[in-house]
C-alpha cells in the first residue's frame, strides 16, 4: 500500500514539474512577436523566433503579429474641391512597429488598430481629394493620388507603434449618374485641347513654309544674279578672243573663212541645198578661193 502511495506522489510530482515546465515556455514563430507580462507590466518582448523561457504562474505571454498586414476600407463616399461627389475603396498595408508602444495604446488588439487606422486613412483620403478637382483626381489615379494620401498622413499612426507602408486605391469612381456627363465634358476639352494644339502646329508650318519659301527666293535670284554674271564675264571674254583674232592678220582670213562656213551651214538647213548669194558676200567669196 505504501508503495502504491509512493508511486502516485512521484507521478504527481513529475506531473507538476511537467506543467510548470510547459507553462515557463515560450515558442515563438518567425511571423509573431511575444509580449512577456509580469503583474499585467511588458517586461520583455521577443522578436527572435524559437523557444525562450518565463516564469510561470508570475508571467504571461500575449503574441502579436510580426507581418505585413492588410486592412481593407469600407467603400465611401468623397468630395472634390469643385463639389462633385465619387466613390473611394482603398486599403492599406501596414505593420507593427513597435510592439511595446501598439501594446501599451491599443492593448495589442488588432481591431482597435484597425479602427484607428480607418479613421486616419479616411480623413486623409477626404482632406486629400477635397483640395483637388475631379479632373485631377481622375488623372492622379495611376499612383500619385495614394501617394499624397499616405504623405498626408506622416508619421501619425507611429503614436500606436504602427508603420503604414502603403495606401492603394482599388477603385476611385463616379457615382453611375454622373458618369456619362463628366466623361461626355472630359472628352470634350481633351478635343478643344487636341485642337488648339493642332492650329498651333498648322501655324508654325505655315510660318516655316513661308521663310523657306522666301529663303529659296532669294537663293533663286542670288543664284540667277552669280549666272548672268558669269555669262556676262564669258561673252566679254569671247569678244576679247574673237577680237584679238581679227586683229592679227595671220588669223583673220582664217576666222573670216569659218564664219563664213558657218553662215552657209544655217542657210542651208532643211531639204533646200540651194544657196543663192551676191558675189560680193562673203560667203561667195568663200566659194571663189576654193576654185
Amino acid at each position: 500500500m505504501k508503495k502504491k502511495l509512493g508511486i502516485a506522489a512521484l507521478i504527481a510530482v513529475c506531473l507538476g514539474a511537467l506543467l510548470i515546465l510547459s507553462g515557463s515556455m515560450v515558442i515563438t514563430y518567425p511571423n509573431e512577436f511575444a509580449v512577456i507580462k509580469q503583474f499585467g507590466k511588458i517586461v520583455d518582448i521577443r522578436e527572435k523566433p524559437g523557444l525562450s523561457f518565463k516564469i510561470p504562474l508570475i508571467q504571461t505571454a500575449d503574441k502579436i503579429e510580426n507581418e505585413v498586414l492588410l486592412y481593407d476600407l469600407a467603400v465611401s463616399d468623397v468630395m472634390t474641391e469643385d463639389k462633385k461627389s465619387m466613390i473611394a475603396d482603398c486599403f492599406v498595408l501596414w505593420r507593427i512597429q513597435d510592439p511595446q508602444k501598439y501594446t501599451q495604446t491599443l492593448s495589442a488588439q488588432k481591431s482597435s488598430a484597425e479602427v484607428r487606422i480607418d479613421t486616419i486613412v479616411y480623413n486623409s483620403l477626404k482632406n486629400v481629394i477635397s483640395s483637388l478637382s475631379q479632373e485631377e483626381v481622375i488623372s492622379g489615379r495611376d499612383g500619385e493620388l495614394a501617394q499624397t494620401i499616405k504623405n498626408n498622413i506622416g508619421n501619425t499612426l507611429e503614436q500606436y507603434g504602427i508603420q503604414l507602408l502603403a495606401v492603394e486605391t482599388k477603385s476611385l469612381d463616379l457615382p453611375d449618374e454622373n458618369k456619362g456627363a463628366v466623361y461626355e465634358r472630359m472628352i470634350s476639352e481633351r478635343n478643344n485641347i487636341a485642337a488648339t494644339y493642332r492650329a498651333e502646329g498648322q501655324e508654325e508650318a505655315k510660318q516655316i513654309s513661308n521663310d523657306t519659301n522666301a529663303e529659296i527666293i532669294v537663293m533663286q535670284s542670288q543664284a540667277d544674279a552669280q549666272a548672268e554674271e558669269i555669262v556676262a564675264g564669258g561673252e566679254a571674254e569671247y569678244m576679247r578672243i574673237l577680237s584679238e583674232a581679227y586683229n592679227d592678220p595671220d588669223r583673220a582670213e582664217f576666222y573670216l573663212f569659218l564664219r563664213s562656213l558657218d553662215a552657209a551651214k544655217i542657210t542651208m538647213r532643211g531639204g533646200n541645198k540651194t544657196l543663192i548669194v551676191d558675189e560680193t558676200s562673203p560667203i561667195a567669196q568663200l566659194f571663189y578661193q576654193i576654185q
